[in-house]
């Protein structure tokens, strides 16, 4: 098991209120959405966090290499699809690891750097009638490939590769990874501002470019894709504004959008959207790093962030894994998003509660964390550096 810090007794939960604008950067055709209220559902949130002593993260898999994503096909089999970061998906079916691996890439990975190699996936909604999937990999050049394969039963066809789009990378980090479909039937895609340090190109704030963004395209129509008619820019681009959104995800419930994008020398952050806001929101980098001044001072227009914590005064961790809504079989947690950091290993929860967003950190698991996932049951997964993959259970 991993160690189950409760640290409800000894940190309160921090009350922010919803993301505010401070600062206007864009010129005026890229207007800021309006920022609709929180979606209401029939479903009963947690209004308060559950005492975290009575809870830890069990380990459910061993022996995978640098494992960096967790996904379901939601295909009702309860399978996991697990990445790793060399270029293989492995499968966990019924309390085992397959040997098999369901997709082996390797041969057209390039993972020569830390935050390269194949980083993201997601099944198509009518996976079970069409087979298809899509992952996120640095490929020839270090440069980032969105693309599509096709799959039936537990194997996958490595020649069934239809590249959808190619985005030149700069360097090699900061390349994001997150391939997620949008409650709207479209493909998002999270794109890091294209590395080095404090975005030296200044992508995060051009819109006429894929880096530093959150893209959103329709792959079932046109080809490879076409551009959904409600992109704020006429292109790819939805959101912008971000240094390296390590992870995205929707709301299973009500489709809000949490981000969690990782700071460059002093906050980590998680961006919320609720569900319905309309595309050109813009979080700031690198005119801010959460809610102080990078580049910039503050002015009115950028959206602050939901939680953010910090690299000093006092040294909360260094780098963001955002996570997933509770959506499982423990109600105490349902509504709770959760999310973490790689080098520490502290998780957090957050919810929104009366227009106030609550934050609370949770858990101090001892491990490095990769990525967070979600199966259909909408149970919460963690996988760790250390090859092993977690869920979050009561003791």
């Amino acid at each position: 098991m991993l160690a189950c810090g409760g640290f409800s007794d000894s940190i309160a939960p921090t009350i922010t209120p919803l993301p505010a604008g401070i600062t206007e950067s864009a010129p005026p055709t890229n207007t800021q959405p309006q920022t609709s209220p929180p979606t209401q559902t029939s479903v009963t949130n947690a209004s308060v966090f559950p005492n975290p002593n009575d809870y830890q993260w069990t380990p459910i898999i061993s022996g995978l290499d640098r494992p960096v994503d967790v996904q379901s096909a939601f295909d009702g089999t309860g399978r996991l699809f697990i990445i790793e970061k060399y270029g293989t998906i492995r499968i966990y079916q019924n309390g085992q690891l397959l040997d098999e691996p369901f997709l082996n890439i390797d041969d057209r990975v390039n993972d020569w750097s830390n935050e390269m190699g194949l980083l993201g996936l997601a099944f198509h909604p009518n996976y079970e009638q069409n087979g298809y999937f899509y992952v996120n990999y640095t490929g020839d050049g270090g440069h980032t490939r969105i693309s599509r394969f096709t799959a039936s039963g537990n194997t996958a066809d490595p020649n069934s590769e239809k590249v959808l789009l190619v985005i030149d990378q700069p360097f090699p980090n900061h390349n994001g990874g997150a391939v997620v479909f949008g409650p709207d039937g479209y493909l998002y895609l999270g794109m890091g501002d294209g590395g080095a340090a404090g975005d030296p190109l200044k992508h995060g704030q051009n819109t006429s470019t894929l880096l530093g963004k959150i893209l959103r395209i329709d792959v079932d129509n046109g080809d490879p894709y076409s551009i959904p008619a409600g992109n704020p820019f006429g292109n790819e681009v939805w959101a912008y504004g971000l240094r390296n959104p390590w992870r995205i995800s929707f709301d299973l419930a009500n489709g809000d959008l949490w981000i969690g994008d990782v700071g460059q020398g002093e906050r980590e952050e998680i961006d919320y959207l609720p569900a319905g806001s309309a595309g050109g929101a813009n979080f700031g980098w690198s005119i801010m790093e959460g809610s102080i001044g990078y580049d910039g001072e503050p002015q009115p227009g950028l959206l602050l962030p939901a939680a953010e914590y910090s690299h000093s005064s006092p040294f909360e961790g260094c780098s963001v894994t955002g996570g997933y809504v509770y959506r499982g079989s423990m109600p105490e947690w349902n509504g709770i998003y959760i999310y973490g950091d790689y080098c520490t290993g502290y998780i957090w929860g957050l919810f929104l509660s009366n227009g106030q967003f609550q934050n609370q950190r949770l858990f101090e698991t001892g491990v490095t964390i990769t990525s967070f996932g979600q199966g259909q049951n909408g149970e919460i997964y963690l996988a760790s550096d250390n090859g092993s993959v977690y869920t979050l259970t009561r003791k």
